[in-house]
């Protein structure tokens, strides 16, 4: 998806991965799974340094789980680099992932909502002050911004609308300008 926004996407293998990228998405999966290759690979002291130097990072789903710096009821790898309160499996299990329109603020076209695809989603449930809050449903916030991070329970790549990760990219441009 990336690419079609005109970006290069790059996987990332080991911690001097980082050093080759301006910006990086944790994607979605299992959260518990993602902590333990984290650990396992070394990355966790990488990703921290990363995101503590501003470096663009977009957090879906699994990702978000990640990024939080608080998780209801699980132990395990979060990196702590955003001011939120997530509950895991907020909406139920795989068998009750659903779709629904959002109006995301500060994605282009505002006017017309995004299809967000929720597969056995997070919510946030707390935010802290430096995180603004771009799209809720009833249950909390399911897509933020917190500086040079991006958060959001759902999948965009599940969907051809591109405007949320061109929104990711034009993070990663905007973060290296100089000045």
């Amino acid at each position: 998806m990336v690419e079609r926004c005109g970006a290069r996407g790059v996987a990332i293998k080991r911690p001097s991965g980082l050093n080759d990228v301006s910006g990086l998405i944790i994607p979605g999966g299992e959260s518990t799974t993602i902590g333990k290759l984290i650990d396992e690979y070394g990355f966790t002291p990488e990703l921290k340094r990363f995101g503590a130097a501003g470096m663009p990072v977009f957090g879906t789903c699994a990702g978000l789980i990640i990024l939080s710096a608080r998780v209801k009821g699980r132990h395990g790898t979060v990196l702590g680099l955003a001011d939120v309160t997530v509950e895991r499996n907020a909406f139920g299990r795989q068998v009750d992932s659903f779709e629904r329109d959002l109006a995301v603020e500060g994605i282009a076209d505002e006017g017309r909502p995004f299809r967000a695809v929720f597969i056995r989603a997070p919510v946030m449930e707390e935010t802290g002050p430096p995180v603004e809050v771009m799209a809720s449903l009833e249950e909390g916030a399911v897509m933020a911004r917190q500086g040079t991070l991006l958060l959001g329970a759902f999948h965009p790549e599940l969907t051809d609308d591109e405007r949320i990760h061109r929104y990711f990219v034009e993070m990663v441009a905007e973060a290296r300008r100089p000045g």
